[in-house]
């Protein structure tokens, strides 16, 4: 347990859940029904998608616009990288995460290496692209959605 006051360590030690998902307060032994989110979970597996061409290359739509119903907290596309277009986003943040593979990323005109294990934060309104021979996987904040994809112009 992390320092702190002894007023909020005393709150953590007085409450505990038990197996039925039960709050009991240590000090009365008073019992109150807690309620847990129920958000729907799910289990996919690459090869259970359509693969498909996308502006930075081969993609399987692991989580994606289909399972918008379930309320995903992120989308979720392993990408093979092949001719990537540079864009951005108005909306959503994306995490890369480099599978397998190298290359470089560009954010906002800077070319980054990255390789198998590196990750790489995107915010909204950053212009970013990837080359190289490597296997991302993208994760869109909230989304990947098409009405939130914007192509960067290039100045001369």
């Amino acid at each position: 347990m992390r320092q702190g006051s002894a007023g909020l360590q005393y709150q953590f030690q007085r409450f505990k859940l038990d197996r039925s998902l039960n709050l009991v307060d240590r000090d009365t032994m008073n019992t109150s029904k807690t309620t847990l989110p129920s958000a729907p979970v799910l289990v996919r597996h690459e090869g259970q998608t359509a693969r498909e061409r996308s502006t930075c290359g081969w993609r399987d739509r692991l989580i994606s616009l289909e399972d918008a119903h379930l309320s995903p907290a992120a989308w979720a596309h392993a990408v093979d990288i092949d001719g990537a277009k540079l864009h951005y986003h108005k909306r959503s943040t994306e995490l890369y995460y480099v599978l397998d593979g190298s290359g470089t990323v560009s954010l906002d005109g800077v070319e980054h290496p990255v390789s198998k294990g590196s990750i790489v934060h995107i915010p909204p309104g950053v212009v970013h692209g990837a080359r190289g021979r490597m296997r991302v996987l993208v994760i869109g904040i909230p989304d990947i959605a098409e009405d939130d994809y914007f192509e960067a112009l290039l100045s001369a």
